[in-house]
């Protein structure tokens, strides 16, 4: 168990360190300046892009509040499919390998997620990588967002957990009790969020297919396990999308990491009509 402990959090950091890592050029490598030079320019652009993204709702305009009905809307049409999904989880939990379901539920825990991404940026750093420092700086500053976004969402939206006893409909806003902290999914939250900021440093479908799909297995984990709802699920991966590419063009406008990029190949919007709903990423 132990071993598990202190290995499966760094699977996912091993494979994408060195993939970042080969896709840069020498222009990525700052060595005129000092890594303490470094470390305060990162630090800054952390706190402001953290206050950039919270933010960002007193200057939202029409388009941007029909975008959270949507999220708001799909959500609560995808909850009527909840208890279906939770009953086909737990009748086929057997075959789930349990590994799987190990790395999900350490490596979404808040103090392995955050050794995992001090690992990487400390590799940035002292190596002077600017595209592995700014992967980094998205990671964090969009885990911070996040994590404060769904921390006050646990309480105040209280949603029972689907292995409680009650149905998904059932909320006790600030109870203070864990069975009522399933909306939204904090392993969801932190898994997304470093898949799809790492992700995006890579125009190889192939190579997204394969970081989203490791991302991915904190979520399918906590279904399997029982402890969250499809919908605190899907929310909780639309949320963590749309603040890293909240942040990741904040720090693109700013010019705060000037290493070459290459033209977006994806978009993603929130999509919600009769026949569909979700995220989709227009190549």
């Amino acid at each position: 168990m132990i071993f598990r402990v202190l290995i499966l959090p760094f699977i996912f950091l091993c494979t994408a360190t060195p993939l970042i890592a080969q896709s840069l050029d020498a222009s990525t490598n700052q060595d005129s300046l000092s890594i303490w030079s470094l470390l305060k320019h990162d630090s800054k652009y952390t706190v402001k892009s953290v206050a950039h993204s919270l933010s960002r709702p007193v200057q939202w305009k029409g388009d941007d509040f029909g975008k959270l009905g949507i999220l708001i809307a799909g959500t609560a049409t995808l909850s009527l499919i909840d208890e279906p999904i939770r009953d086909f989880s737990q009748n086929n939990r057997e075959d789930f390998p349990k590994i799987l379901r190990d790395f999900g539920w350490y490596f979404g825990s808040p103090q392995n997620y955050f050794m995992a991404n001090a690992g990487l940026y400390t590799f940035g750093l002292l190596t002077k990588n600017e595209k592995v420092r700014k992967t980094s700086v998205l990671i964090i500053s969009s885990s911070i967002t996040t994590g404060l976004i769904q921390s006050i969402s646990k309480s105040a939206i209280g949603r029972a957990r689907p292995g409680s006893g009650f149905d998904n409909y059932t909320f006790n806003p600030f109870s203070g009790e864990a069975t009522y902290r399933s909306f939204p999914s904090g392993h969801t939250v932190l898994s997304i969020t470093m898949a799809h900021a790492v992700a995006k440093q890579f125009e190889n479908p192939w190579v997204k297919a394969g970081i989203y799909t490791v991302g991915a297995i904190p979520p399918i984990s906590r279904l399997i396990d029982d402890a969250h709802w499809l919908t605190d699920i899907t929310f909780s991966a639309a949320l963590s999308i749309i603040v890293v590419d909240c942040i990741d063009n904040y720090l693109n406008a700013e010019k705060a990491y000037e290493y070459p990029k290459k033209k977006k190949q994806i978009s993603w919007n929130l999509r919600f009509s009769p026949n569909q709903i979700g995220i989709v990423g227009t190549f």
